[in-house]
């Protein structure tokens, strides 16, 4: 097998993943909002998001890393690279705008402090 084949399969089975993680993770929330549906508790809808967000935000990354991947090892010309380029500012876009959705607040931007609860008397 030469390099640019086995580079190429790589890049592929990176996709692949990505894809599956995020088959499975709209899986996963649609089985677990159901529960919740029939279960009546409340806030499904904001955990729905929050799941198909986190699923959708890992499989981005898997994708960002195939096309990484291919396009350095096998292409790296300079058009190649400008494609890539434009990719990884789109789906970085994207992965902030999730990171928003899903937290509340921006990637870059300290957790909320938790609160403490004063003590029963």
């Amino acid at each position: 097998m030469q390099f640019h084949e086995a580079v190429e399969l790589v890049g592929a089975a990176v996709d692949a993943a990505g894809v599956a993680v995020v088959v499975v993770g709209v899986a996963w929330a649609t089985i677990v909002a159901a529960i919740r549906v029939v279960q009546r508790r409340a806030e499904v809808y904001e955990q729905y998001r929050r799941l198909l967000g986190r699923s959708i935000l890992l499989g981005l990354e898997f994708l960002v890393a195939g096309d990484i991947i291919r396009t350095v090892a096998i292409d790296p010309t300079f058009a190649s690279v400008g494609v890539l380029g434009i990719i990884v500012i789109i789906r970085t876009f994207l992965s902030f705008s999730l990171e928003l959705e899903i937290t509340g607040r921006w990637p870059w931007q300290k957790a909320a402090p938790v609160e403490a609860t004063p003590a029963a008397d």
